[in-house]
C-alpha cells in the first residue's frame, strides 16, 4: 500500500480497479464507485464499447460494501454486466445504491437522485451524499438520445474529508459550481481519459488531461485522484496525460495517481487542520479587527460569521 502526501487521523483510502471502478474507504465506509467487473470484450449499442483489460480487483474482493454510487447506468463502461449482478447482489443485502432517477427507473431498487438532492445514511459518522451536476459532453449531451443523463457526488461527513466524485463529466464550469457549492472538497475523484465514441466532433465526453488541472484549480487545494484513464479503446488520454498537463500547471504536488489494485491512503491533512484553526480563530477572538481580519482570512474556507458554511 502506498500513501501519500502526509498522514492524517481520517485519510481516504483509494483502490483502483479499472476504468471508473474505485473502493473508497471513507467515514469507515466501503464505497464502491461505477461498478464493471467483466473481462475484455465488446458491447454492442449506438456505440459500440470495447473493453481492453481485465479488472485488476475481482468483483467479490471488494465485497462487502456499505455503498455503491453509479454515475449513470446506460454505458457499459460505467455499469458492464458483472457491475449489475453486483448491484442486485447488494441491493438483495440492503446495501444502498445511488444513481440517476432515469437509472432508478430502469434499475429495481437503485435511489435516484436529482441534482443537488441529498440523502443522509446513518451510522457513526453520519453520512451524507449530494448528487451534483455533471454534463457528459457538450452542452445538450444530456438528450436521452445522446448520452443521455449523469450525475456525480459529493460525500461529507464529520471529522472526514469530503470527497467530490465526479462521473462521466467534460463540463470544468460545472465543476467550478460544484467547488463554489462545496468549499470544504479536499478530495477529487475526477474521470479523465478524454473519451471520445465518436458522437461529438471536437469534444471529448469526459474530461481532457488539462481540463483536469483546470478543474483542480478550481476545487481550492483538494487532492485530485483522475481514473477512467484505462481499460476501455474509447479513452483517448491515458494519465500521462494528466501527469503532463499537472506538471505544466505547477499543480503536481496535488496529483494522487493510483495504481490499479493498489490501496493507496489519501491524507488531505493540510486542508482540513488549517479549517479548523480558522473556524476556532474566529470563534474564540473578540469582536473588533482582529476578529474582522480572521474573518477575511478564513473567507475562501466558507467561514462566515458566527458559524461554518458549507454551501
Amino acid at each position: 500500500m502506498t500513501t501519500t502526501p502526509a498522514p492524517s487521523a481520517a485519510p481516504v483510502r483509494a483502490t483502483l480497479v479499472g476504468g471508473p471502478t474505485v473502493l473508497l474507504e471513507h467515514a469507515g465506509r466501503r464505497v464502491l464507485l461505477d461498478p464493471t467487473f467483466d473481462e475484455p470484450r465488446s458491447y454492442e449499442g449506438a456505440v459500440v464499447l470495447t473493453r481492453t483489460a481485465p479488472p485488476a480487483v475481482p468483483a467479490d474482493a471488494v465485497l462487502p460494501v456499505d455503498l455503491v454510487l453509479v454515475s449513470h447506468d446506460q454505458h457499459a463502461d460505467n455499469l458492464d454486466v458483472s457491475g449489475r449482478a453486483l448491484v442486485a447482489r447488494v441491493l438483495a443485502d440492503g446495501v444502498p445504491v445511488l444513481s440517476t432517477p432515469a437509472a432508478a427507473g430502469r434499475v429495481p431498487g437503485v435511489t435516484g437522485l436529482e441534482p443537488w438532492a441529498s440523502v443522509e445514511l446513518d451510522g457513526d459518522p453520519a453520512l451524507t451524499v449530494t448528487a451534483v451536476p455533471a454534463l457528459h459532453g457538450p452542452e445538450g449531451a444530456d438528450a436521452p438520445t445522446l448520452s443521455g443523463p449523469v450525475t456525480g457526488f459529493v460525500l461529507e461527513s464529520p471529522g472526514a474529508p469530503t470527497v467530490y466524485v465526479s462521473g462521466d463529466n467534460a463540463s470544468v464550469e460545472l465543476v467550478g459550481g460544484i467547488a463554489a457549492r462545496f468549499p470544504r472538497i479536499a478530495v477529487a475523484v475526477l474521470n479523465v481519459g478524454a473519451a471520445d465514441v465518436g458522437r461529438f466532433p471536437g469534444h471529448t465526453v469526459t474530461l481532457r488531461g488539462t481540463d483536469a488541472a483546470e478543474a483542480a484549480r478550481l476545487l481550492g487545494d483538494a487532492l485530485v485522484l483522475p481514473v477512467h484513464a484505462d481499460s476501455w479503446a474509447h479513452f483517448t488520454e491515458s494519465v500521462d496525460a494528466v501527469r503532463a498537463a499537472f506538471s505544466d500547471s505547477g499543480l503536481t504536488d496535488r496529483l494522487v495517481v493510483l495504481e490499479p489494485g493498489t490501496p493507496t491512503e489519501v491524507a488531505p491533512a493540510a486542508r482540513e487542520q488549517r479549517f479548523g484553526r480558522l473556524a476556532t480563530e474566529i470563534a474564540s477572538t473578540p469582536p473588533g479587527v482582529a476578529r474582522a481580519a480572521a474573518t477575511e482570512d478564513a473567507a475562501w474556507e466558507g467561514v462566515v460569521g458566527d458559524g461554518l458554511s458549507t454551501r
